[in-house]
């Protein structure tokens, strides 16, 4: 998720969103280590991701 289409969430939507990545960044993870996935940047983006949610969203609060 690019961070244009993020700024264009609402607060609410952040909030979902970053529920949902983060559970499959966790399933992707353990999938990982037990046998490797077929695109490990995969998660190397998941963890990004996650991170411009969260940094959005703490913008918006201050």
């Amino acid at each position: 998720m690019k961070q244009a289409e993020i700024k264009n969430l609402s607060a609410e939507d952040l909030q979902a969103q970053l529920a949902q990545t983060t559970a499959e960044y966790q399933r992707i993870k353990l999938a990982h280590k037990i046998s490797p996935v077929e695109n490990p940047m995969q998660i190397k983006n998941m963890r990004r991701t996650i991170a411009r949610l969260n940094t959005e969203i703490s913008s918006r609060q201050q």
